[in-house]
């Protein structure tokens, strides 16, 4: 579908020159060539843009501005204005307009700005859909839980969310729902309504997250063509989620020690501070007064984050919440699929119930994911389970190997489950999937045990 411009200039010649150049370009163009007309067609039907001579003969771009605002909030309007009026045009920038040019203009640089003005208004409308959507589908009460530790800590969520608190720290194992109990806290807060920006600190380099965070000038570095804004400065009011904290260099450390403590930062090759306000909620699987005590996170940084730690319990702590999370899955991915799974068979709820889920909720929703996919009936079953929570090997030849008899005197479980990691990590040369192949276990699974045990520093070179 064609984009819609309204061109309001009094010049016959101007408009005709407008009109022809912006249909050559591929849109639909409207015009009037009044204050009066131009109100009266964006009254009729709102356009994507409008085209606006600064004077007019009824009344000054100013005025005429103010009033589309009223009629349409987000309308993109370019001012167009002579030499003499750009102080005017600039006026009309700090009111909402989008851009101006000034007379003469060369066609192609008209064609252009419409184009990145139109981008920008969509690009805008789809923040502004994401936001409604994310305080939608974020609220505290579309979080499934019933056992006992999810509803406390979902109170404690709910007064965390509309305190004053700035700075929030999740722990939990990898899995867990941290991200979603990000999202919560911010939908609920005072400042729901603005912007959540969310960063894996172990997605980029050190300098390229340095730049996402706190934005660049230009000329900081090669590829610095222009200035950039960071997560900081574009979250304003808003709220940032640090994901995997614990994984942050030392050099970012500081930087974000700094910023915790003054609310204030620099971009990169920047020499002014920047003051912003926003709520900062990192996130972390490790055991950060370990990382503290073994050097690898600083300790100042640590205790400034935990001011108001939420530790969010491992699934196999709340046996309650797993069926009701099975049944809100399958709800998701009936209509994802087209599929129509109404009921979890009784030897599917008894598996589920009794299987640890070492990789938590993330483990379960693809377990489901994976069990609707395949399904071939209205009701789920153990067959459509996923090995691991069966309890048997992928390959059925290799039964006689699962077999093992408890000694007389017994055994320590978890000295067994180390002793069998370390030999498959051993028989696999540290190749962590290998290992997981050897004790029909996935990628999550071993890699909860390896962090369990402490036995990924010989490998940490290794294929995972």
């Amino acid at each position: 579908m064609k984009s819609r411009i309204l061109v309001v200039d009094d010049e016959k010649m101007v408009r005709w020159g407008l009109c022809k150049a912006l249909q050559e370009a591929g849109y639909e163009v409207d015009q009037a060539e009044n204050a009066a007309q131009a109100v009266t067609a964006v009254q009729a039907e709102v356009p994507d843009m409008v085209l606006l001579d600064f004077k007019l003969p009824d009344r000054n771009g100013i005025e005429v501005l103010a009033d589309l605002r009223k009629l349409s909030p987000h309308l993109p309007v370019v001012m167009i204005t002579a030499h003499a009026s750009i102080s005017g045009a600039v006026e009309a920038m700090k009111l909402g307009a989008y851009d101006y040019l000034g007379k003469p203009f060369e066609l192609d640089d008209v064609a252009q700005t419409v184009a990145r003005g139109l981008e920008a208004a969509r690009l805008r409308e789809g923040v502004t859909r994401r936001r409604e959507e994310t305080l939608r589908d974020s609220g505290i009460d579309n979080i499934v839980a019933e056992s006992p530790k999810m509803l406390e800590l979902l109170r404690l969520v709910r007064r965390i969310a509309v305190s004053e608190a700035t700075t929030i720290l999740l722990l939990g194992e990898s899995g867990v729902g941290k991200g979603v109990i990000s999202r919560t806290l911010h939908a609920e807060g005072a400042a729901g309504h603005k912007s959540f920006m969310h960063i894996t600190c172990t997605a980029l380099s050190e300098s390229l997250l340095e730049s996402e965070l706190f934005g660049h000038e230009k000329g900081a570095f090669t590829d610095a063509k222009s200035q950039k804004k960071g997560l900081f400065e574009l979250a304003d009011g808003g709220t940032i989620f640090l994901d995997e904290i614990g994984d942050l260099s030392p050099g970012l450390q500081g930087k974000l020690l700094r910023f915790l403590e003054d609310k204030a930062f620099r971009r990169v090759g920047g020499v002014r501070d920047i003051q912003v306000s926003v709520r900062i909620i990192a996130a972390t699987n490790k055991d950060l007064a370990k990382e503290v005590e073994e050097g690898r996170f600083r300790s100042d940084l640590y205790f400034r984050l935990k001011v108001i730690p939420i530790d969010i319990p491992p699934l196999r702590e709340r046996v309650d919440d797993v069926l009701p999370l099975a049944a809100s899955f399958i709800r998701h991915f009936n209509h994802e699929f087209g599929k129509s799974v109404s009921e979890i068979q009784q030897d599917a709820r008894e598996l589920m119930l009794s299987y640890p889920w070492p990789g938590n909720v993330r483990e379960l929703r693809n377990a489901i994911e994976r069990a609707v996919l395949l399904s071939e009936s209205n009701a789920l079953s153990a067959a459509d389970l996923p090995v691991e929570v069966l309890g048997r090997p992928a390959d059925p030849g290799t039964n006689d190997r699962a077999s093992f008899e408890i000694p007389r005197g017994g055994l320590i479980f978890d000295e067994l489950e180390k002793h069998l990691v370390e030999q498959a990590l051993r028989k696999s040369g540290g190749n962590r999937t290998k290992a997981a192949g050897l004790l029909g276990m996935n990628r999550d699974q071993i890699r909860y045990r390896i962090e369990k045990y402490g036995l990924g520093q010989s490998d940490k070179s290794r294929s995972v």
